[in-house]
């Protein structure tokens, strides 16, 4: 019975899809990221492209680290993920605008992210 449903509704769903003109069926293209998008400083520009070339800038946003987890971060990426490793310079300028503008937060302040519900 359940199994005949589940048939039911893919027939269903791809006689949708089969029925939209072709631009319809297509998932809109994501919008390209820029370093505009994100908080104006010093070095934004050299972070966000030292960033987008493996992956999107709201990853590295949404992560708030201190300079110390942001330099060890580089690190394991060089180590672990093949990335090439920044010069001194450029890698300097990454970690002043990573750690000015998306520092660390609260619970990684206070020694990481604590379960509420152990207390």
């Amino acid at each position: 019975m359940i199994a005949r449903i589940r048939r039911a509704g893919l027939m269903l769903g791809a006689g949708l899809l089969l029925a939209m003109p072709a631009a319809q069926a297509q998932a809109p293209a994501p919008s390209e990221e820029t370093p505009e998008m994100f908080p104006a400083g010093p070095n934004r520009d050299e972070a966000f492209y030292a960033c987008v070339a493996c992956h999107n800038f709201k990853l590295v946003a949404a992560q708030g680290l201190s300079r110390e987890k942001w330099s060890e971060t580089l690190d394991w990426m060089v180590t672990k993920h093949n990335m090439p490793a920044l010069p001194s310079e450029e890698r300097g300028k990454v970690l002043d605008y990573l750690a000015e503008v998306f520092p660390a937060k609260a619970p990684a302040q206070q020694g990481g992210w604590k379960n509420p519900f152990l207390n």
